[in-house]
């Protein structure tokens, strides 16, 4: 069996059949892991979801900003889900909607592999953070998304406050920075503080923030973590960290890395010619 995570693939849906392709995947007896924004801006969003939702148990899924994004969209009036790009209100406005908006809000946060010592979240883990912790708050999200009252927590999911997680946080205050960390975090300050502003490579930061892996200090996470959410990063292997959004949908490629060998190792195919070179972005 063979165990693949793919980056974000933000609705490039022929570069992901295609890297399907080149891995050889059999769904016999391999596995996919998602490390989330699997729709927005690519343009084929809804097939990309109707794919993926059709491999069954041999997905695994993350949610990704973008994808808690489209679930928010969704909670919204007819006139305001209208309001949104083109590619996600061909999913909104599809016959099949309800049933992949449903499939995708059961998806969780983190999913744990301790055989293979990896940990999938889509942007990262807070630097107080060990896997347990993770995997702990996460399904404290997870539970509400996934219960009759989540469209309490869809109206108020995002916003840049809390920027710092903190076990006295309750309620919204508290999922939304749990939900902050797991999907947009990127950069911190040494006492773990989200910026959300810088974007860029490691190097282009304002002095006294730090990438979210190698800040001072940090916790050890007690198991190799592989995410997505950073184009501008790229493809970088390094202090346990697999990061593999290569940015498809801005030109890119798309990214498949393989877990289960002694040895991860990528796969990629370049994004088809039409997508548009923009740098990184959320």
């Amino acid at each position: 069996m063979a165990v693949y995570a793919i980056g974000d693939v933000q609705g490039c849906h022929d570069e992901l059949v295609r890297l399907i392709e080149a891995i050889a995947f059999d769904p016999a007896r391999d596995q996919l892991w998602f490390c989330g924004d699997l729709v927005n801006r690519g343009g084929q969003s809804l097939e990309v979801l109707r794919l993926v939702r059709g491999l069954g148990d041999r997905a695994v899924v993350v949610l990704g900003n973008h994808d808690l994004s489209l679930l928010s969209v969704a909670e919204r009036r007819t006139e305001d889900q209208a309001r949104v790009n083109p590619d996600l209100r061909r999913v909104l406005f599809a016959p099949d909607r309800d049933e992949l908006l449903g499939w995708l809000r059961s998806r969780r946060l983190t999913h744990h592999d301790p055989a293979l010592d990896f940990l999938m979240v889509h942007a990262g883990v807070a630097p107080r953070w060990n896997v347990e912790d993770c995997l702990r708050h996460a399904g404290e999200v997870e539970e509400k998304l996934q219960g009759e009252g989540y469209r309490r927590l869809l109206k108020q999911l995002f916003g840049n406050t809390p920027d710092l997680w903190h076990p006295k946080l309750r309620g919204v205050e508290r999922w939304r920075a749990t939900i902050n960390v797991l999907t947009r975090m990127r950069y911190v300050s040494p006492r773990g503080r989200l910026d959300f502003s810088e974007k860029g490579p490691p190097g282009t930061q304002k002095p006294g923030l730090y990438t979210w892996f190698a800040v001072p200090g940090r916790k050890p996470i007690g198991t190799r973590v592989v995410c997505g959410h950073w184009s501008a990063l790229g493809l970088f292997i390094g202090l346990g960290i697999h990061a593999i959004d290569t940015g498809c949908v801005w030109g890119g490629r798309l990214t498949a890395l393989r877990l289960d060998g002694d040895v991860p190792v990528p796969v990629q195919v370049t994004a088809n010619p039409e997508r548009v070179r923009n740098g990184g972005d959320d």
